[in-house]
């Protein structure tokens, strides 16, 4: 079969159907990939914050007792 312009550039008619099957299979590729960037950097958040030492607690003030 030889190559002609044809063979390349004709462009395929979709039906309506397989255009929005296609536009949700994109979508979910698209907020897998968030889902999943958002994912690792959460984790690596997380890991940096556990590696810091916890701050220390300030001590707690009282109050003078009142005069009356």
């Amino acid at each position: 079969m030889a190559a002609s312009k044809d063979t390349f550039f004709k462009p395929e008619k979709l039906s309506p159907q397989a255009k929005a099957e296609q536009t949700t299979s994109v979508a979910r590729d698209i907020l897998e990939s968030e889902a999943a960037a958002r994912q690792k950097k959460t984790e690596k958040l997380r890991a940096l914050r556990l590696a810091q030492p916890a701050p220390e607690a300030p001590a707690r003030k009282t109050r003078a007792p009142k005069k009356g």
